[in-house]
């Protein structure tokens, strides 16, 4: 009887071994997958200032080894604007586009003329009796209108900022090399998300509970970008304008970097197809790009949601 007992003990021990160490080599070779380094020569050379340097930096308490972009967030491949139109008449081609609830609208004139009815508000009113649109077209109206706390003299505006008010700005992008995947999700912090190839930040969602309070609208143009003055010209919203990796297989292009060191790419795949396994954050796992995230509709207001991984960090200098 103990000659049995000790017998099946034996195995037991033995099957549990043998069950650990498979466990240990699938995390190993997960691991493995979900590192693929960024690679900094998909970044178009002529929008990043001088080199992009490595540097060990403290990450949440950890030394991590990672790339330092400077640039001055200005997009090369397509045009910056247009944002508001100036009278009730114009067309679609001379302003951007807004969202609101999952969809994309052209900022015509005569969307500007019914706010009113499309937010059930008679308090709206962006344009004065001759038809012209109260527009921000200083760099004072900008300043005064593109912040939470809106000056009262700019409610009810449509907010515009260009690009050559901080042409001098420098944004610094400190971004692992190596991303390491974590299995809990961040929220953002303050500042950038990522990247584009062309050194223009992908930004947290507009925040347009303070930008309707104020009865005002900041249009993004049809690339899904605007300016505001604490990190120039950034895109809210993904619409296929910028420089795209295409991959060998059928998956959706890649569009840049996250914070953190994954890579972002387009929402559909070539064959028009969404992905359908998306964790909380709007990414998943494959065995050619590892850990990676897709970007959302552009009507969705949400580029990606949370991090997955030990996120870098960006600083802007005026």
């Amino acid at each position: 009887m103990r000659k049995t007992s000790l017998l099946f003990t034996l195995l037991v021990v033995l099957f549990a071994c043998k069950s650990n160490q498979k466990t240990t080599t699938k995390t190993s070779e997960t691991d493995k997958i979900q590192a693929i380094p960024v690679n900094k020569n998909h970044f178009i050379a002529e929008n990043i200032i001088g080199e992009i340097t490595q540097e060990k930096v403290d990450l949440k308490g950890t030394e991590t080894l990672c790339y330092i972009i400077k640039t001055n967030s200005r997009a090369t491949e397509h045009q910056m604007g247009p944002w508001c139109p100036r009278h009730i008449e114009d067309g679609k081609e001379k302003a951007g586009i807004w969202f609101d609830d999952g969809k994309v609208y052209d900022v015509s004139g005569h969307f500007i003329a019914e706010l009113d009815e499309f937010y059930n508000d008679d308090k709206w009113k962006l344009y004065r009796e001759d038809g012209s649109i109260k527009v921000t077209d200083t760099e004072e109206g900008c300043l005064s209108a593109a912040k939470p706390d809106v000056d009262e003299a700019y409610q009810n505006y449509c907010v515009e900022c260009l690009p050559e008010y901080f042409k001098n700005q420098v944004t610094t992008f400190v971004i692992p090399v190596t991303p390491t995947y974590q299995n809990f999700s961040q929220r953002f912090g303050r500042g950038g998300i990522g990247l584009a190839f062309n050194g223009v930040k992908f930004d947290p969602p507009a925040p347009t509970h303070a930008i309707l309070a104020a009865h005002t609208i900041a249009p993004l143009d049809d690339h899904g970008g605007h300016v505001n003055p604490h990190g120039g010209y950034h895109y809210h919203a993904v619409t296929g304008s910028t420089k795209e990796i295409e991959q060998m297989d059928e998956h959706a292009p890649m569009i840049g970097y996250a914070i953190d060191g994954f890579g972002i790419y387009a929402l559909l795949d070539k064959m028009g197809q969404k992905p359908v396994d998306l964790d909380d954050c709007g990414g998943h796992f494959d065995n050619e790009r590892g850990y990676h995230y897709h970007a959302g509709a552009p009507g969705d207001n949400q580029i990606i949601k949370c991090l997955h991984g030990t996120p870098g960090y960006m600083q802007v200098q005026e």
